[in-house]
């Protein structure tokens, strides 16, 4: 039975820097554990709403555009609608939402195809709540609302071509746009900025940014080169940036 409740763990209270409460979409069909999840996380002062099934999560989603909700749990295994289908639905309407994957075993092909549908993280039942929680201020701190390790020195922005990355704040300003990052992309971002002019293996970029096995195999990396190009490049099919090193990975030049 996936261990829900923990009083080891040191409170995380992001939402007591701010007026409203951040919002989390918890899609889990087993009552207890969502029951569970909802106590523990509105104990850190976090806004939760319960969605039974995917249709549910979908719909609650789309109602939500005018104040979004700021994270989702979402189980894989769900009545109606996969987590699967609600992901990829998710991220087809432009909702950027960080999900947080939840998988009933420790199946690298569902991680996989989870990741490649949009979710920026997993977590694989049983699962203890200090590692719910910690999972859970790290993707919200994709929007940049967390105080908490404000001890840190702040990212600099790159400047790429015409394009501007802001790290910090999950953005890259074009000429034309400023389009928002996923967690997933401005991982494989810094990854691959951080060592400028060197290549970094598919393997390398499986593990630092996805956490998976070096020999996985998944085509998620190049969907989401494909989408950093068309931000980053003025003709994304002949790169100049982020450049393909033939049978071995990319390379990131300004």
């Amino acid at each position: 039975m996936t261990e829900i409740k923990d009083v080891q763990s040191e409170p995380i209270r992001l939402a007591d820097l701010h007026a409203q409460p951040l919002r989390i979409l918890v899609v889990e069909d087993d009552v207890h554990i969502a029951d569970g999840i909802q106590f523990n996380l509105e104990q850190e002062d976090y806004q939760v709403e319960l969605a039974g099934d995917g249709r549910v999560a979908v719909e609650k989603l789309t109602r939500s555009m005018d104040r979004p909700f700021d994270l989702v749990i979402l189980d894989l295994m769900l009545p109606e609608m996969s987590g699967f289908e609600v992901a990829r639905r998710t991220r087809a309407s432009g909702n950027l939402v960080p999900i947080l994957m939840l998988t009933a075993k420790d199946d690298g092909l569902d991680i996989v195809r989870g990741l490649e549908e949009g979710a920026d993280d997993y977590l694989t039942k049983p699962f203890r709540l200090n590692e719910l929680l910690a999972r859970v201020k790290v993707l919200l701190r994709r929007r940049r609302w967390d105080g908490v390790e404000a001890a840190n020195e702040p990212l600099p922005d790159v400047e790429v071509g015409q394009c501007v990355i802001h790290f910090d704040r999950f953005v890259i300003e074009t000429p034309d746009e400023t389009v928002n990052l996923t967690t997933r992309e401005v991982g494989l971002l810094r990854a691959l900025v951080d060592r400028e002019g060197e290549t970094v293996t598919r393997g390398e970029l499986l593990q630092e940014v996805w956490g998976l096995r070096s020999d996985t195999k998944t085509r998620v990396i190049d969907s989401f080169i494909v989408r950093l190009r068309r931000y980053l490049e003025r003709d994304p099919s002949r790169p100049e940036h982020i450049v393909s090193v033939r049978g071995q990975g990319y390379r990131f030049e300004r």
